[in-house]
């Protein structure tokens, strides 16, 4: 489902652990007190042997639809997020054409851990094995939410730190059993993976402190700033120049005569040129920090989110690498959430206190500072509206602030559509979501995406879309597959969890080639612990080329793969992962497993 990310299968996915198929009767036939029955005879294994082969070299996928996938959040005019919109209430414009929804859901968080823990008690089923008897599955309250918290250390102030930072430790006192949250910065001093240790998020929050990361320019004559640098160098806007000139004749040094040393031209352009490298770079910075921080909430399998606590920061030039974040979290299901950790923020007529000089601004130098203020925020809001999002800002109420952007709107859209007529050019696409009768609702969504270059590799659309579907908690049914759970004690400290899924072949599309039916299927069976973090996981093609009396008798309750681990004493969450190659269909599913 990926548009842009193109990037081959992680290489986690690497050790194959007592994975196989057989042909078995359905689960539901089987109870606790009758064994899982085995393997088919060996005679029908090798008679089956040129029929089904297991591998793991990589498969060949048809992939041919390239979705553009859009996040919306629709909310009252009390704020609250409705959920109770369809896919024709929706109106989606693509460089102002109409464009064909062809996938639509109504997303609720919540919801799905829980399903998850009813299934384990559910699904499970006894296992025979010769070294120990099998023990039930027991459903226990396992992570259901991951949020990532970004401190923008590069542009926060001693003050403003000190009051993000309060409101955080309250904040993060709140926290329900079934969070994890992580801290990073965007100086990347400090880094704390996802946890629900109280005290180590406490040192973690106690460490933050204020760390530029270009030098300052406040000493120079005249004092210009990154926004204004910008309008200098790369816009060419005269008044900007202008105003820096006279800035630069009022501060500049002057000779016997009272005229300016040196060229106030070449000082000004100088002084600009060296503003906007400086400031390009820490915005590469801390949107590769924003870029890190996606990148490692998007490989936890739950509801996950980001919280951007910054005074804001502009990209003039930046437009591709931000849009692109905004994609991946998109695609990945993260809603990044924004703090202004200014507050409530008033541009002072002749400047800071701090910034004080003996010569008053220039005309219009105000304006430009209130302009430069106001596009700090500009990005923090397109984070926010483009992922579905919170945006805070011009409020003092950090507690209140924290509590907004931490939350997850109780409901949001996912949209997708594919693009006519896209062309492989790189150009920008603007993107419009309208609802059809607004009836005083508001609605956020993203605002563009950039068109690629070159398609992808369909091998690695393919692998993309798997590798997102295994770190999401998302359940999706396209395949008839069935997944069970159980593990044995094999000591004190030591168990083997089975996992189990059986697919029903019958329902699966075929293509026939010379007689046999023939089909692929890539399964992942991954294991995470109670942080979110991957500890084991297996990927396995099966390659079916089934002849008819084979498929029509052999397989009445389909086939069934089966992956072992060995593990330790702990709470696990099962992910399972089954994709063919010639339907281009996917089943998800979740289990949790804990094992005293």
């Amino acid at each position: 489902m990926g548009f842009f990310v193109h990037k081959s299968f992680p290489c986690f996915l690497l050790c194959v652990i007592g994975f196989f198929v057989c042909p078995t009767p359905a689960f539901a036939q089987a109870s606790p007190q009758t064994p899982t029955p085995g393997p088919a005879p060996q005679s029908e294994i090798k008679q089956d042997s040129a029929e089904i082969a297991t591998h793991d070299e990589p498969t060949t996928f048809k992939v041919n639809v390239r979705l553009v996938i859009v996040r919306a959040v629709v909310r009252d005019s009390k704020g609250n997020a409705v959920g109770s919109l369809r896919q024709e209430d929706f109106q989606v414009f693509d460089k102002g054409k109409a464009q064909v929804i062809t996938q639509f859901e109504v997303e609720q968080p919540g919801t799905i851990a829980a399903k998850a823990r009813q299934k384990a008690v559910e699904n499970s089923s006894d296992i025979p094995s010769s070294d120990a008897p099998p023990n039930p599955v027991n459903a226990t309250p396992g992570p259901e939410r991951f949020v990532a918290y970004i401190f923008d250390e590069r542009a926060l102030g001693v003050r403003d730190l000190a009051h993000v930072r309060e409101a955080a430790e309250r904040h993060l006192t709140t926290l329900r059993p079934t969070d994890r949250a992580a801290i990073f910065t965007t100086s990347g001093r400090t880094t704390l993976d996802f946890t629900d240790d109280r005290t180590r998020l406490h040192e973690a929050l106690l460490s933050l402190q204020p760390h530029p990361i270009a030098g300052s320019f406040e000493g120079d004559c005249p004092r210009i700033s990154y926004y204004q640098a910008d309008l200098i160098v790369n816009q060419k806007d005269p008044q900007a120049t202008q105003i820096a000139l006279q800035e630069a004749l009022d501060c500049a040094p002057t000779n016997l005569q009272g005229q300016p040393i040196g060229n106030l031209s070449a000082q000004v352009s100088a002084i600009s040129g060296d503003v906007l490298n400086a400031g390009e770079h820490e915005s590469r910075i801390a949107l590769g920090s924003l870029k890190d921080a996606v990148h490692a909430v998007s490989r936890k399998p739950g509801q996950r989110s980001v919280v951007l606590v910054s005074p804001g920061f502009i990209v003039p030039q930046l437009q591709y690498e931000y849009i692109d974040i905004i994609d991946r979290a998109v695609r990945s299901q993260i809603a990044i959430n924004t703090l202004d950790a200014r507050g409530l923020y008033v541009v002072l007529p002749f400047g800071e206190i701090s910034q004080h000089s003996a010569h008053a601004p220039p005309p219009g130098k105000g304006l430009i500072e209130s302009a430069a203020a106001a596009a700090n925020d500009d990005l923090l809001a397109v984070l926010a509206d483009g992922t579905g999002g919170t945006f805070f800002h011009n409020n003092n109420d950090f507690n209140e602030g924290f509590r907004r952007v931490a939350e997850t709107p109780e409901y949001s859209y996912m949209l997708a559509f594919v693009p006519q007529n896209l062309k492989l050019d790189g150009s920008f696409h603007s993107l419009k979501i309208t609802l059809k009768n607004q009836q005083k609702l508001t609605l956020q969504a993203r605002r563009g995406y950039y068109a690629p270059k070159n398609f992808a590799n369909p091998d690695e659309e393919a692998k993309q879309e798997i590798e997102d579907a295994t770190f999401s908690q998302e359940e999706i049914h396209n395949l008839p597959v069935k997944l069970r759970t159980q593990f044995f004690k094999t000591s004190d400290e030591d168990a083997k969890l089975i996992v189990l899924a059986q697919v029903d072949v019958h329902h699966l599309r075929f293509r026939k080639v010379e007689g046999r039916n023939n089909n692929v299927l890539t399964c992942i069976s991954a294991l995470f612990n109670r942080n979110g973090n991957l500890i084991q996981g297996t990927q396995e093609t099966v390659t079916m080329k089934l002849k008819d009396d084979t498929l029509e008798h052999k397989f009445p309750s389909g086939i069934t793969l089966k992956a072992s681990f060995d593990v330790k004493p702990g709470s696990y969450l099962v992910r399972l992962v089954v994709r063919d190659a010639e339907g281009q269909l996917m089943s998800a599913e979740n289990g949790t497993v804990e094992i005293r």
